[in-house]
């Protein structure tokens, strides 16, 4: 049973940062969508688990962490059928959710240094994104450098 849950959140996450990663640098509007929506949902179940998983250990910060993630992504997959500057809003309140999900994740010693250090620089990046929107600059989900430069440290993330 234990191999199956952790094939499961593997699975999860490797599609997730796969065809989010992937999306992310698609120039066609319905391909980066449709990666965008397939890379959601297995983001959502594998932090849904793992929340659980957690909780159970009686590691309430990192449960809380994946549970702030799975909000996020929520609210991503809700604005992703939108197009990019539709978007933005629903981009703009997942970001720093998943920004704040890398911090809870990352306090305790429960990961590796380095996923660690990934996460933390990933949440650095998304919150400043978040910062430079909501002062008037004009970021979709796929600008360079910001937000762009968060993703990878994202994916590295989820391979810890």
């Amino acid at each position: 049973m234990r191999s199956n849950f952790l094939d499961t959140v593997a699975t999860g996450l490797a599609i997730g940062g796969a065809f989010g990663l992937a999306g992310t640098f698609m120039a066609s509007d319905a391909l980066r969508e449709t990666l965008w929506a397939i890379d959601g949902v297995p983001l959502v179940v594998a932090t849904a688990l793992l929340t659980m998983k957690y909780q159970r250990l009686g590691n309430d910060c990192v449960a809380a962490g994946f549970l702030t993630f799975l909000a996020g992504e929520s609210l991503l997959l809700a604005g992703n059928a939108a197009g990019l500057p539709a978007s933005v809003p629903s981009y703009v309140g997942g970001i720093p959710l998943w920004a704040a999900a890398l911090i809870l994740v990352s306090v305790p010693n429960t990961f590796a240094l380095w996923m660690r250090l990934t996460a933390l620089v990933a949440a650095v990046l998304f919150l400043v994104s978040v910062g430079m929107v909501l002062w008037g600059a004009r970021l979709l989900p796929t600008s360079a450098p910001l937000p762009t430069a968060g993703y990878p440290f994202l994916v590295l993330t989820f391979a810890g």
